[in-house]
């Protein structure tokens, strides 16, 4: 199975620290995050991996080069306009293929195991979505029951980690959106999605509180 890494963002609530530096490759205790992730899926089996880029992409391919020092094979899909989670997948699926494959969120820093994951979907599902039980409130994407995405809700949140048939995007919007925003979320009931919990640590990076956490 392919994964995408998404690390097209510009990463604007980490300013300044992002102004000359995409988001994946600010450091982790002397690491740059977007290396984590390429390890761990090398690690765990992942061996074909398409990165999108846009904000400062080039210092990413710098960096990560062809993958073969990490024992992998990485393609890039570029993105001259930022389109967003929804449309840089879509955009990259001439890269992809037909299969179901892995998507990762390039601002994540969790110790999610992706051996972890199903080998493949349940039949008729259109993807599978790593969650996390939610404590605040306020916020949450999805309600669960059997494992099963039921409705939108606030007893989950996404974690930016899934499983995804590439027929999800059949009929999607063109340009810029978010795969589960503007897309996802309005074929709950209509369509067939699954979830598992993950229980251990993750940290979503969106702001210089939650970054320098890390260090």
């Amino acid at each position: 199975m392919k994964a995408m890494i998404l690390a097209a963002g510009k990463g604007s609530r980490l300013s300044p620290l992002t102004n000359k530096t995409p988001k994946p490759l600010l450091p982790i205790q002397g690491r740059p995050l977007i290396e984590y992730i390429v390890k761990n899926l090398a690690h765990e089996g992942y061996h074909e991996i398409v990165i999108n880029l846009h904000h400062l992409g080039d210092q990413i391919i710098e960096f990560l080069g062809d993958g073969s020092r990490y024992q992998v094979e990485i393609t890039y899909s570029v993105e001259e306009e930022l389109l967003e989670t929804g449309g840089g997948i879509k955009k990259a699926l001439n890269l992809i293929g037909n299969e179901p494959f892995l998507t990762v969120n390039g601002d994540i820093y969790t110790d999610f195991r992706f051996s972890d994951l199903p080998e493949q979907l349940r039949n008729g599902c259109l993807a599978h979505l790593v969650v996390r039980k939610n404590e605040d409130e306020d916020h949450g994407d999805f309600e669960i029951e059997n494992s099963k995405i039921i409705s939108r809700g606030k007893s989950y949140t996404y974690c930016g980690i899934a499983i995804i048939d590439p027929k999800l995007f059949c009929d999607s919007p063109e340009g810029p959106f978010s795969w589960t925003r503007d897309w996802l979320f309005g074929l709950l009931g209509s369509h067939y999605f699954t979830a598992q919990e993950h229980k251990g640590r993750w940290v979503d990076i969106g702001t210089i509180e939650q970054y320098e956490s890390l260090q």
